[in-house]
């Protein structure tokens, strides 16, 4: 089976706030459109994936995702990540998906090799957690079906997505995978983005052009 991936997304301007003491706003925002463009181009590189749905209030991700022929659903209120998730997930469930895999916009290394991993041989019941780099955030998130749990992202979201999978009786697994384990947050996630660049010259174009790499 295929799945949808589900990418809900910030506006530009409310994005990556803890950068702010080194980068300045508009650098951000350049970042945050660069990051979000580096996704989509993996995304849709991945062949597990057939079709891609694009939560977000941010008319410049709208055109962002338009370009890369994903479908957009608008977020004008900007409710939050866990929302847009849902509204995601409920328009992928309208349109028949029998598995969703929720992104994060700010993972710019993702290879789409390592998504078609994550979605071969999935069961018809199993919720996928992708942690971050640090063990304790969740930046990927595979629910077969796309109802198996409802998404907890934040602070402590690996763990929470663990014990609702318990608490559904839905089958689980941590799922290591080193291009999505690196998301954008904190000054030292630039540092380590910026090393992991520097070792691969060719990946995340946009993101390496937009760190000034």
């Amino acid at each position: 089976m295929t799945a949808t991936a589900v990418l809900p997304l910030k506006r530009f301007d409310a994005a990556k706030q803890r950068l702010a003491g080194g980068i300045e706003a508009e650098r951000r925002r350049e970042l945050a459109g660069a990051m979000v463009a580096d996704v989509l181009e993996a995304i849709g590189e991945a062949r597990a994936i057939d079709r891609l749905i694009v939560v977000t209030g941010e008319p410049l991700a709208q055109e962002l995702a338009a370009a890369a022929d994903a479908e957009v659903v608008a977020d004008p209120e900007d409710a939050g990540h866990v929302e847009a998730a849902l509204a995601g997930i409920a328009r992928a469930e309208v349109e028949g998906a029998e598995r969703v895999v929720l992104l994060a916009g700010d993972c710019p290394l993702l290879d789409p090799r390592e998504l078609d991993r994550l979605l071969t041989g999935v069961p018809g019941s199993y919720v996928g957690i992708v942690p971050d780099r640090h063990g304790t955030g969740t930046n990927a998130l595979l629910l077969s079906p796309p109802g198996a749990i409802v998404p907890a992202f934040g602070e402590g979201s690996r763990d929470r997505h663990v014990e609702a999978a318990r608490a559904a009786g839905v089958p689980f697994g941590i799922e290591e995978l080193p291009s999505i384990e690196l998301d954008l947050d904190t000054p030292g996630d630039v540092i380590a983005l910026t090393r992991e660049l520097a070792k691969q010259p060719k990946r995340a174009r946009r993101t390496a052009k937009a760190l000034g790499i």
